[in-house]
């Protein structure tokens, strides 16, 4: 069955995220965004799907206020990036772990309540459950250097979930796993998604992944970056390993695959 690629997802949340003709060009007069319209529902998991160097990150960067648009709008839980977020509504995930090579895995996770004035022994159940969480439990003492790159990843999602967060930003953060690994990942993900009512942008270079999941696929253009394609997937909350076997899996990722194709129909060589 064809995919409606205008469509939303079913959740009924309050639009958590809005972007609005966002435009955002780097000093070196690189135009990122062009345009760029989207809006995110409360307990959504949306993935950012798109071609290196097509503003994926860009735009996560600016949804969490690392990055400042040019020009346009957005707004975060009713405020601007980064303004009006109470006790860590908000947490990022990037590419790479970046643990603190000389702290415990349980200290490398109580940094956030620790920045926050939260003293060792108060924060200790927070940190506690963020490892249980992730199945690190028993590995609190251990040193980053000591661990394999899944393990670093999920010590790093503990820590952004030490914070119980809202809103969960994820920059292509299993990209540099085996495949076993992130399909691991995957499904954490997936649990952490369903059993914590966050709301998730997810960005990723895979159409496998992003349809594995999402309850929505947003397909952004090459360079300048927009929103071309907006998919709404079905049965997100019931996906497990079996649905990786299903001809729906595949049918769906031939459909992502196509909407991703036809953008590169559309560069624009000016930028």
């Amino acid at each position: 069955m064809p995919l409606d690629t205008t469509a939303r997802s079913s959740v009924q949340g309050a639009a958590q995220i809005e972007m609005s003709h966002v435009f955002k060009r780097f000093d070196n007069g690189t135009l990122a965004l062009q345009d760029m319209d989207l809006t995110i529902r409360q307990g959504e998991f949306v993935s950012l799907l798109g071609p290196s160097g097509c503003g994926k990150s860009t735009a996560l960067r600016m949804i969490s206020g690392l990055l400042a648009p040019s020009s346009g709008q957005i707004t975060v839980n009713g405020h601007a990036p980064g303004k009006g977020v109470q006790g860590g509504d908000v947490s990022f995930v990037f590419q790479e772990p970046t643990l603190m090579p000389w702290a415990t895995v349980f200290d490398n996770v109580y940094l956030p309540l620790k920045l926050r004035g939260l003293g060792r022994k108060q924060a200790e159940a927070q940190v506690t459950e963020a490892l249980e969480m992730v199945g690190l439990a028993k590995f609190g003492g251990s040193y980053p250097r000591e661990l394999s790159g899944g393990m670093k990843m999920r010590v790093s999602i503990a820590r952004a979930m030490v914070t119980k967060p809202k809103l969960l930003l994820m920059d292509e953060p299993f990209a540099a796993l085996d495949e076993m690994t992130r399909f691991k990942l995957n499904n954490d993900v997936l649990n952490l998604w369903r059993r914590n009512g966050l709301t998730v942008i997810f960005v990723t270079h895979s159409v496998f992944e992003s349809v594995y999941l999402s309850s929505r696929v947003v397909v952004m253009a090459p360079r300048p970056g927009r929103v071309v394609h907006d998919m709404a997937l079905p049965d997100a909350t019931t996906r497990d390993e079996h649905y990786r076997t299903t001809p729906e899996y595949a049918e769906t990722c031939r459909l992502v695959s196509d909407a991703l194709e036809g953008t590169m129909d559309d560069v624009d060589l000016n930028h």
